[in-house]
C-alpha cells in the first residue's frame, strides 16, 4: 500500500509450503511475512525467497506452549526454554531478521501464577543475548498482562526490548485495558486481527475467543484503534496474523476455509489496506 509497509503471518491454516505462501503473499500486494520458528525451520531458505522477491522478512514468531514455565520451579526446564529462545535469537541474527516475537505467559489454568524474580533473571540472559545478537525481542500482550508489565519494567531500557501489540489479544484477554496507551513508547511491530471479544456472560476469558479473524469481520472499532496507534507514532510495518481455521466447535473462520486460498490472501490485503488507510501516515 502507497505510504505504508503491510506484512502477514504465514500459517500451516494455509495447507501449502511456506515458500508458496511467501510468493502468494507478493503478488496479492504484501510488503513482507513473519513465520514461526522451531530448531528444525529452514529460515535461511526462507530468508532467500525474502531476497529474491524483494520482501521483507519482518519477523520471527518464538516458540510459545511452554513459556509459562520460564518463571515456573523447574529449573532444567525454564533453561531449556531460555536456550531455545537464544536458539532463536541467533538465528534471527544469522539471517538478517530484525525482530524475535515472544509471548511474556501462555495459560489459563493457574490464576494465582506471578511474575518473580527468578523469571526475570532467566528472561535477562535471554535478552542480553539479543543484545549480543543485535536482534530486538517484541513481548507481545497475551493472557496475563501482569507477566508482559513485569517484562517491559523490568526491560524498557534496554535498546533491544519492545512491545509487539496483538489486537486481538487486547480485545479478548485485556478487554478493560488500553494497552497501546499504557506500552506504546516501547512499540516495535504489531499482530493485528479481530475477534468477538469474551464470549462467557460472566467475563472469563479463554483462548477459544482468540479467533484471528480478518479485521472489520469481529467488533474491534478500527478507528478507535487507528487514532491510538496514531498516538503512539508508530510508523514501523504493520503486520497481521489471521487465520482459517479454528478449534473446540467455533465456526467463525468456517467461512475462509470455503474461500480459494487466493481469494482469501487477497481479501486479508484488502481489509490490511482499510485499516492502514485509515492511520495519519497513510498517504490517502
Amino acid at each position: 500500500m502507497y505510504g505504508q509497509r503491510l506484512c502477514l503471518g504465514t500459517s500451516p491454516d494455509f495447507k501449502i509450503p511456506v515458500e508458496e505462501q511467501i510468493a502468494l503473499f507478493k503478488n496479492s500486494g504484501f510488503d513482507g511475512f513473519f513465520t514461526g520458528w522451531t530448531r528444525e525451520t529452514p529460515v535461511s531458505k526462507y530468508a532467500a525467497i525474502a531476497k529474491e522477491l524483494n520482501m521483507i522478512y519482518q519477523s520471527v514468531h518464538a516458540p510459545c506452549w511452554r513459556i509459562a514455565c520460564m518463571w515456573g520451579d523447574d529449573e532444567e526446564l525454564a533453561r531449556d526454554i531460555a536456550d531455545e529462545l537464544i536458539d532463536c535469537l541467533k538465528s534471527c541474527a544469522e539471517n538478517c531478521i530484525p525482530i524475535m516475537v515472544s509471548h511474556a505467559y501462555l495459560g489459563f489454568d493457574d490464576p494465582d501464577a506471578a511474575p518473580n524474580q527468578k523469571g526475570l533473571e532467566r528472561f535477562k540472559k535471554v535478552v542480553d543475548a539479543a543484545e549480543n545478537f543485535g536482534v530486538k525481542i517484541a513481548f507481545e500482550n497475551t493472557e496475563g498482562e501482569q507477566f508482559l508489565e513485569a517484562l517491559i519494567n523490568e526491560f524498557a531500557s534496554r535498546e533491544c526490548v519492545g512491545y509487539c501489540w496483538d489486537s486481538g489479544h487486547e480485545m479478548c484477554y485485556s478487554p478493560s485495558l488500553d494497552l497501546l496507551n499504557k506500552y506504546g513508547q516501547h512499540l516495535i511491530a504489531t499482530h493485528i486481527n479481530d475477534n468477538l471479544g469474551v464470549k462467557d456472560f460472566d467475563g472469563k476469558i479463554y483462548w477459544t475467543d482468540d479467533l484471528h479473524l480478518l479485521p472489520f469481520d469481529g467488533v474491534i472499532d478500527w478507528d478507535y484503534n487507528a487514532k491510538r496507534l496514531d498516538k503512539t507514532g508508530y510508523n514501523g510495518i504493520l503486520t497481521f496474523e489471521l487465520k482459517t481455521h479454528q478449534v473446540a466447535d467455533r465456526h467463525e473462520n468456517d467461512k475462509y476455509r470455503a474461500m480459494p486460498l487466493e481469494s482469501y490472501i487477497t481479501e486479508c490485503y484488502a481489509r490490511a489496506c482499510r485499516f492502514a488507510a485509515k492511520l495519519k501516515n497513510s498517504q490517502y
